[in-house]
């Protein structure tokens, strides 16, 4: 954080005195990137907050909250990259392109050395691999930007500027759509998107002595945590089987990743029927 955000600084100054949007717009992007690394930072000490009787979960679900929010100031970045490069492309300005060479030569050092950092570990680290990939990407903008400000100095097309800015955003729009689509159904309490319900479902019904399963609620309790309740009936099943509901609960954290599991066995006795057992019912 602090290594990007000391570049942020020198880009945008270097930005606004040389005449870059492209570089400007590239330190609005790197600027994205350290508020939503200060945003999983926080959300990430909330959530190791202990549990209340008011907030049974603690504070976990902070860190959908907080890549929601990541995902807002994203969009409300690239409206404004959007808006100024619009205008810049029907009255292009002059840019100072030795600046805007050297500074984005820097930005490309910068981001190359952090996605370093992630280097180890990130095969057995779904976030450390994403951000190791997103700081590579990073690079990759930033060495357009030198790509831009060759070509101005070659042509004297100052409208490569803002097109490259354009460009940037269209980058960002393109991560940000999945981050906001991602987090706002985890903040609607959607199953995560690499868990499939209805694998969990067959599974669960093929437990031993299961007929079948209903009430099946999957959803996140933070970015890295999912809850699962269900119920199972078991119509032989004696009085609770501890082993039966700790081997299940064991298969479900291995399988699919779901580390809290609540299940409710039942007998399936016509008489007394299950009021949630239909598909419809919540």
């Amino acid at each position: 954080m602090a290594l990007n955000l000391g570049y942020v600084a020198v880009e945008a100054a270097a930005g606004f005195w040389a005449g870059s949007l492209a570089l400007i717009a590239d330190a609005g992007h790197n600027l994205s990137d350290v508020l939503g690394l200060l945003l999983a930072w926080g959300a990430a000490r909330l959530a190791r907050r202990a549990p209340t009787r008011r907030r049974s979960y603690g504070w976990r679900r902070a860190s959908i909250l907080a890549a929601l929010a990541n995902a807002m100031l994203l969009l409300v970045a690239v409206g404004a990259i959007g808006f100024e490069a619009i205008g810049r492309l029907r009255d292009p300005a002059p840019v100072a392109t030795g600046v805007v060479l050297w500074v984005a030569a820097v930005g490309v050092a910068v981001n190359t050395g952090t996605a370093l950092l992630f280097l180890r570990g990130r095969e057995h680290d779904l976030n450390r691999q994403g951000a190791f990939l997103h700081m590579l990407a990073d690079a990759a903008v930033t060495l357009g930007v030198i790509i831009a400000a060759l070509l101005i100095a070659a042509t004297g097309w100052h409208w490569l500027d803002p097109a490259v800015a354009l460009a940037i955003g269209a980058v960002i729009l393109v991560g940000t759509w999945s981050l906001l689509r991602d987090s706002a159904n985890l903040a609607m309490d959607a199953a995560p998107r690499h868990i499939n319900p209805a694998e969990v479902e067959a599974w669960l019904a093929a437990l031993p002595g299961v007929a079948s399963v209903h009430d099946l609620h999957i959803w996140a309790m933070s970015t890295t945590e999912t809850a699962l309740t269900a119920h199972l009936v078991r119509p032989r099943a004696e009085a609770p089987d501890d082993a039966f509901l700790a081997e299940a609960a064991r298969g479900l954290r291995a399988r699919f990743g779901i580390g809290h599991v609540t299940l409710q066995v039942e007998r399936g006795d016509a008489a007394h029927p299950c009021v949630l057992a239909p598909a419809e019912v919540v």
